[in-house]
């Protein structure tokens, strides 16, 4: 089940956020708890962080953002993750779907994204859904603790009307 994010989720999302597994593919490097409401109050209070429960728990999450102006058909995805144990369970195929859909119903017809270029099981899976590479953004993603930049793939989406 999809819903808008609560402050209650915070510790959740702590937890799949920074887990070894999903940490290195999103924006911010492994830090201490209590230090975590930096990243996750922006999300809350931009209204567009979703959050996917499955059994009475809190599974997954993403952001969608819509643009404004000429680029009011487009929307960008993002921040989006799976609790490590869902892994394989078709949670986050559920999840890319459910938000195509609400978002071509809203009348998105575009929908954009990014990946880590060293994130190939990522760049499989946005391919699955139709995503076309259609740039790089090259050096352009440091982690803590490691010597060389990544890469950032753009990859965008047409959606039917």
């Amino acid at each position: 089940m999809r819903r808008l994010a609560i402050p209650a989720d915070q510790q959740r999302v702590y937890d799949i956020y920074m887990h070894p597994d999903v940490v290195p593919y999103l924006g911010f490097d492994p830090m201490p708890r209590e230090a975590f409401g930096k990243v996750f109050e922006p999300l809350f209070e931009s209204g567009s962080f979703y959050v996917f429960e499955e059994h009475g728990q809190l599974q997954g999450f993403y952001k969608v953002q819509r643009h404004l102006g000429r680029a009011a058909h487009v929307a960008y995805l993002g921040t989006l993750a799976v609790a490590p144990q869902a892994k394989g369970s078709g949670l986050a195929r559920r999840m890319m779907q459910d938000a195509l859909d609400r978002l071509a119903a809203s009348g998105i017809r575009r929908v954009e994204l990014s990946v880590e270029a060293d994130n190939p099981r990522a760049i499989a899976f946005y391919q699955r859904f139709g995503f076309v590479h259609e740039g790089t953004q090259r050096a352009a993603y440091k982690r803590a603790g490691e010597d060389g930049y990544v890469d950032e793939l753009m990859y965008g989406l047409l959606l039917e009307a």
